[in-house]
C-alpha cells in the first residue's frame, strides 16, 4: 500500500506542476498554484513558513517522502529509471524483477561540497549558479522549453482543424520565443538526469541535489523508517538489488544497512520482499537494523556530525532566506522588417517584483512565470548575472493592465501577488523618445500611434517646430507672431509625461518605426506607486 499511495500522489503532483507551465488557457493557476507554492527552495526564498513547515513535518515523520512525491524531478527521475526496469533493457529478461542495483557508498565529500557550493552562490548572489542546481527550476525549463513547444504546436494544429470546421473550440496561441541557450541547457539537464536515472536510479538525487542533501540528513531523524525483521530476513538480497536509491547493504551474516539520509521511502524494497521483513514502522527502543552500520559506513568517508550539519543546513535556510511565431507579412501583401530589441540601461521586471534586486534575489529561474504569460513579454534572460531570470520585451506584445497572472503563479515571492488595480498604479519604468527614429522627424509622415493607444494618457503629441506656443482657452497652436497654425499643417511629436508613464511597453510595441522603434520603455531599478 505504501508504494501504491505513493505512486498516486506522485502522479497527481508531477501532472500538476506540468500542468501549470504548459497551460495555455489560465486555469491552472487559480487551482493547483499551491503545488508550486510547496517546492521547498521556491518556499524558503520566499519565507512561506507554511509550507516549509508541512515538509519538514513530512520530513521528520516518514523521511525524504518530499523527494519521492512532491518533487517534479524527482518523480521525473522515478520515470526513467522505470523504464530502465523494461524487460527489453534486462540482462536477465525471465526474472521477475529487475535485480539492477546495488548498494554504493554515500559520496558525503561530493554532497556536502556542493551543498556548500549552493550556499556559498546564495550568499553572493550568482544566480546564474543557483538556478542550475535548484531542482524545481531544472524541471521548470525542461517542461517550458521542450515539452511546452510541443503542446503548444498541438494546440495550434487543433485550432486550424477547429477553424476549418467553424467550430472553434480550440484557439491559436503565439509560440513563446524561447533562447537557444534556454533549449540546450534545459536538453543538456534532460539527458543528464534521463542517463544518470536509466542507469543508476537516485544518483542525481543522492550527490548533487542540494535540496535533497538538506532533506537527507533531517531524515536521519525521521520517526518512521524502514526497518528489517532479522528473524524473517534471509539474506536474499532483493532488496538492495531493487533500490533506486542504493541505500540498502545486504551481506551474509551481517544486519541489513540502511542509509536513510539516501533513502526516498518509495516502498520498492518492501514490494520485493517475499518474506515480508521490511516494515516502514516507528523507531523503537530496539536497535534499527543497520542503523549503527550504516553510521560506520559513513564515518569513513567523511560523515559529519549532526551538529555541524545542522549548522550547515541553518546556514543554508539563512542565506536563502536573505536572498529571499512572427509575422512577417503585413496581410499577405507587404513584408514587415523584424523589429530589434533596444538597448535599455536598466532592464523591465514585472509589476510585482518590487525592484531589480528582489527578483534577481528571489528568483530561481523556474520560468513558470514566462510559460504562463499570455502575452509573451516575459523571456529568459541570457545576461549572466540574471540568467535565464525573467525579463520584460515588448517586440511582440506589450504588458496588458489586466493580466496579473505572473505574480500569481511565482511561488519564490520574486514576483509578488497584486490585482489589477494595484498593477495600474505601479511604474515599473517609463517610455523614452527617441527623435531620430521617428517617423515625422526621420520621414516628414504623420504618426501619433504611441499617444492614441496609451492607457495611462502619458504622451501627448506636440509640435516638432518647438518655435509655436499652445492656447490654453482655445488649445490651439500659434506661431511666434501670433498667427493660429492649421493642425493639418502641424508634424507633431510625442512628449512623455514620465510621471504617469507605468512602463507597459504598449507604445514601443505599436511604434511602426522599424527596426528600432521611436520609443522604448526604460526600467525602473526600483518599483513605485503612482
Amino acid at each position: 500500500m505504501l508504494k501504491l499511495i505513493r505512486r498516486i500522489l506522485a502522479v497527481i503532483f508531477w501532472l500538476g506542476i506540468t500542468w501549470l507551465f504548459v497551460d495555455l488557457s489560465g486555469m491552472a493557476h487559480h487551482h493547483i498554484a499551491w503545488m508550486a507554492k510547496l517546492q521547498f527552495l521556491p518556499s524558503v526564498l520566499a519565507l512561506n513558513w507554511l509550507s516549509i513547515a508541512i515538509v519538514l513535518v513530512l520530513t521528520f515523520l516518514l523521511g525524504r517522502i518530499y523527494c519521492s512525491i512532491i518533487c517534479p524531478l524527482g518523480v521525473l527521475q522515478d520515470f526513467f529509471a522505470w523504464i530502465g526496469k523494461w524487460k527489453i533493457f534486462r540482462k536477465n529478461k525471465k526474472a521477475k524483477f529487475a535485480n539492477r542495483y546495488s548498494y554504493s557508498k554515500p559520496k558525503t565529500w561530493l554532497r556536502l561540497s556542493v551543498l556548500a557550493l549552493f550556499l556559498i552562490m546564495l550568499l553572493t548572489g550568482f544566480s546564474a549558479g543557483v538556478v542550475l542546481l535548484a531542482p524545481y527550476s531544472s524541471y521548470g525549463r525542461i517542461v517550458s522549453s521542450l515539452l511546452q513547444v510541443v503542446y503548444t504546436d498541438i494546440n495550434n494544429l487543433l485550432a486550424q482543424w477547429s477553424e476549418a470546421n467553424d467550430n472553434y473550440i480550440f484557439s491559436y496561441v503565439e509560440p513563446h520565443n524561447n533562447p537557444l541557450i534556454l533549449v540546450v541547457i534545459a536538453s543538456v539537464t534532460a539527458l543528464i538526469l534521463f542517463v544518470l536515472a536509466f542507469m543508476h536510479g537516485r544518483t542525481y538525487c543522492n550527490t548533487i541535489c542540494p535540496v535533497g542533501t538538506v532533506l537527507g540528513y533531517m531524515a536521519k531523524f525521521s520517526w518512521l523508517k524502514m526497518q528489517v525483521e532479522e528473524d524473517k530476513c534471509i539474506k536474499c538480497g532483493l532488496c538492495e538489488k531493487n533500490c533506486k536509491a542504493a541505500c540498502i547493504k545486504v551481506e551474509k551474516g551481517k544486519p541489513v544497512v540502511f542509509d536513510y539520509t539516501r533513502c526516498v521511502t518509495c516502498g520498492d524494497c518492501q514490494t520485493v520482499c517475499g518474506k515480508g521483513a521490511l516494515h516502514l514502522a516507528p523507531v523503537g527502543k530496539k536497535r534499527l537494523s543497520g542503523s549503527k552500520g550504516t553510521d560506520a559506513e559513513e564515518g569513513k568517508d567523511g560523515e559529519v556530525s549532526r551538529r555541524s550539519f545542522l549548522a550547515i543546513t541553518g546556514a543554508t535556510v539563512a542565506a536563502a532566506a536573505l536572498q529571499a511565431q512572427e509575422k512577417t507579412t503585413d496581410g499577405g501583401l507587404a513584408v514587415i522588417e523584424d523589429k530589434k530589441l533596444p538597448t535599455r540601461k536598466t532592464r523591465v521586471t514585472p509589476p510585482g517584483s518590487l525592484s531589480v534586486q528582489n527578483l534577481h534575489d528571489h528568483c530561481t529561474a523556474c520560468q513558470l512565470c514566462i510559460a504562463n504569460c499570455p502575452n509573451g513579454v516575459l523571456r529568459p534572460s541570457t545576461d549572466l548575472d540574471h540568467f535565464m531570470q525573467p525579463e520584460m520585451q515588448f517586440d511582440k506584445s506589450f504588458c496588458r493592465p489586466e493580466c496579473t497572472r505572473c505574480s500569481h503563479v511565482c511561488p519564490t515571492g520574486a514576483i509578488c501577488s497584486i490585482i489589477p488595480p494595484e498593477k495600474t498604479a505601479i511604474q515599473i519604468g517609463h517610455a523614452v523618445w527617441v527623435k531620430e527614429n521617428c517617423l515625422p522627424v526621420a520621414e516628414g509622415q504623420r504618426c501619433g500611434s504611441c499617444a492614441s493607444h496609451c492607457p495611462a494618457e502619458a504622451i501627448q503629441m506636440v509640435p516638432l517646430d518647438k518655435s509655436l506656443k499652445q492656447n490654453p482657452d482655445d488649445q490651439q497652436w500659434y506661431d511666434a507672431d501670433g498667427n493660429r497654425m492649421d493642425w493639418r499643417d502641424l508634424l507633431m511629436v510625442p512628449a512623455v509625461n514620465t510621471e504617469k508613464c507605468i512602463g507597459c511597453g504598449k507604445c514601443e510595441y505599436l511604434c511602426p518605426a522599424r527596426p528600432l522603434a521611436a520609443i522604448y520603455v526604460e526600467g525602473n531599478e526600483v518599483h513605485r506607486e503612482i
